[in-house]
């Protein structure tokens, strides 16, 4: 069993680093919020740390969560961040969806000082982190994957290095842009049948059963269906994360305008006060739409 640190206990987080602590892992955690930390230590034993740096001191491995690049880099940089308090040879994983960008520059300095990093975003939203069952993205070099991955086996479905340093992330991008064309489909789709008159949970068990089903379709036509989108991932936390694939694809060259289109229709959603509905709510623009 290793010795660790988690930073950042939100929806993901929280339930991330508990299946640390019940493979028997010694886990100090760091939360912005002190209460958050305070109550996981409460529910899952460990201890709490006031600075990202206390809790790095002696881990082997630190890990965390937090909310976008500039959240990232204070838990990582100056004299209270990780870094300060990681000796020589431990590994920092990062679970966070951030740029490329970031993750190699950080990575860079985290091997200057003789440690190890992956990047490691995750997908399969808060129910897959409370269960244990997310997908998990990796880049790095051989070695420090080598080192992460038994322990993040205790909430991984699926686990796998991408590439060097940013491959992670980019893959992740992926994972976005693939979600976003299904999700404007499937809302279009749902809406196109409430206009017709269908059954909605009919007409999933029947097209769900065939080429049109996915995962988005079983996991949110419920939510769509019944106007209630307060489960899953924001629509704030998902157009940071277009905002991420989109400017990756300008360095890059890539085209990605079905992207570019749903990532404008969150923003529609954004100005109907939806910022924190979840990604499903996609529907709600076609319903106020007409």
């Amino acid at each position: 069993m290793a010795k660790l640190a988690f930073l950042g206990l939100g929806v993901m987080g929280f339930p991330m680093a508990g299946h640390l602590a019940a493979r028997g892992h010694a886990v100090t955690v760091y939360n912005r919020t002190p209460a958050r930390a305070a109550a996981w230590v409460a529910r899952h034993g460990g201890t709490s740390a006031a600075t990202p740096a206390e809790a790095a001191q002696g881990a082997e491995i630190v890990l965390a969560c937090v909310g976008n690049d500039d959240d990232l880099s204070a838990v990582c940089l100056g004299p209270e961040g990780a870094f300060a308090g990681m000796g020589a040879g431990a590994l920092f994983v990062d679970h966070t969806t951030v740029s490329a960008k970031v993750t190699r520059a950080l990575a860079a300095l985290a091997g200057a000082a003789g440690n190890g990093f992956v990047d490691a975003p995750v997908s399969g939203g808060q129910a897959g982190a409370e269960n244990g069952q997310l997908s998990i993205m990796c880049g790095g070099t051989e070695a420090d994957f080598a080192r992460a991955e038994p322990v993040l086996a205790a909430y991984a479905k699926v686990c796998r290095r991408m590439g060097d340093s940013g491959a992670g992330q980019l893959a992740k991008m992926c994972n976005q842009i693939a979600i976003a064309g299904v999700v404007q489909g499937l809302a279009e789709a749902l809406h196109f049948a409430e206009k017709a008159g269908l059954s909605i949970p009919e007409l999933v068990e029947v097209i769900g059963a065939g080429a049109a089903g996915s995962w988005q379709m079983a996991n949110r036509h419920k939510a769509m269906s019944d106007n209630s989108f307060d489960f899953g991932f924001a629509v704030n936390w998902m157009r940071k994360d277009l905002g991420i694939c989109l400017a990756a694809a300008n360095e890059t060259g890539a085209s990605l305008p079905l992207t570019a289109l749903v990532d404008q229709f969150y923003k529609d959603v954004q100005k109907m006060g939806g910022g924190r509905w979840d990604t499903s709510s996609l529907i709600a623009r076609l319903r106020a739409m007409g």
